[in-house]
């Protein structure tokens, strides 16, 4: 009789709808075969401290809508960062000595990390020590290369949509200019599609440099068509050229790097109204974490489910360095190295084409 293979789990990063979709189908599946699943708490940190338990079928009972993480999460990060030669390397820190001696101790013949870019980054300088690891990738950013889609953006464009249809009701009554400032860092997957789906009338991502003259003329127009109000969406890491090319950001960095960003909605506002040439004074509606939170589309559901049988598939076949990525209608494993290369993912010129056929920047 062969032994029992253990799988371990962990989530990480920022959360989203769809994660515990995904531990739910990873622990049926894992049982079915039989293999045994153990979940790490609050990201990387638990398999430092060995903070973890068995995951059972009842664990995972009702859980499928359910957004967040059952499991916790935090950015805690095993490597430290440093810069040599212009290029930055990942040294590893007393934390990886320790994340081996957890496995060993568990006994994990594979572990599945599901995350954005940061978490599946660890995951792959984890496997060069012979750990090996499966990633899901799970970000509302929805900008991990590879996939075309990651666990939680399309519950995201469900908020988003939602916001601008509520939006659209006081812009139109109150002949008001309203900015919606949304989540993406490096790529305007949310703000183009959301902002499309939501009827905003200009669109501003990080993929291209925007300035306020040429926001101010597309408002002017519309006021000129007798289009009394205005919707702007903006991603959060979107560049104005009168910054030149610098993000708005709150100076605040994380294990991983990260400057945290925001205020570039209030930002835009403020240049416009000091402007004075528009009629309609702009409001400002940061969505902020209401992006991340609430329950899981049923995209993201189905999506979950999927990435979670198949990630607990990749892991006893023993294919291993890799993510679920979701490729038109296939679920295929897609090596850790070439995802992470071509991170962040740009919006498809496709999409960028259809919005502006339609008068959207």
């Amino acid at each position: 009789m062969h032994k029992e293979k253990t799988i371990g789990v962990l989530t990480g990063g920022g959360d989203s709808p769809g994660i515990n979709a995904a531990l739910r189908a990873i622990v049926r599946r894992a049982l079915a075969e039989p293999a045994q699943v153990i979940a790490f708490t609050d990201g990387w940190r638990g398999l430092v401290e060995d903070e973890g338990r068995p995951l059972r079928l009842t664990d995972v009972s009702g859980i499928l809508h359910v957004g967040g993480t059952v499991l916790g999460t935090s950015r805690t990060n095993p490597f430290r960062k440093v810069t040599r030669d212009g290029e930055v390397h990942w040294e590893p820190t007393e934390k990886v000595q320790a994340i081996k001696e957890t496995w060993q101790r568990r006994g994990l013949d594979a572990l599945i990390s599901i995350g954005g870019d940061d978490t599946l980054g660890v995951a792959h300088r984890l496997s060069a020590y012979g750990l090996p690891m499966v990633g899901i990738p799970q970000t509302i950013d929805n900008d991990i290369a590879g996939t075309d889609y990651s666990i939680g953006f399309h519950s995201a464009l469900v908020t988003v949509t939602d916001a601008l249809d509520k939006l659209h009701t006081t812009a139109h009554a109150h002949h008001r200019l309203l900015v919606l400032e949304v989540m993406g860092r490096d790529s305007g997957w949310i703000a183009l599609l959301g902002g499309m789906a939501g009827g905003a009338d200009v669109l501003l991502v990080p993929e291209s440099e925007f300035s306020v003259d040429t926001v101010e003329e597309q408002i002017r127009q519309r006021l000129e068509q007798g289009k009394r109000f205005s919707i702007i969406v903006v991603a959060e890491g979107a560049t104005p050229k009168e910054l030149e090319g610098r993000q708005v950001t709150r100076g605040e960095v994380d294990a991983f790097g990260h400057v945290q960003l925001g205020g570039i909605g209030y930002w835009l506002a403020d240049q416009l109204k000091a402007r004075g040439n528009l009629e309609m004074t702009p409001r400002v509606t940061v969505l902020a974490y209401l992006q991340r939170g609430g329950i899981a589309a049923p995209f993201d559901r189905l999506l979950a489910t999927r990435f979670g049988v198949a990630a607990v598939e990749f892991a006893l076949d023993g294919q291993t360095d890799v993510m679920t990525g979701l490729q038109g209608t296939q679920v295929v494993p897609v090596p850790l190295g070439s995802a992470l290369a071509g991170t962040p993912k740009p919006l498809d010129p496709e999409l960028v084409r259809v919005a502006k056929s339609i008068g959207l920047s």
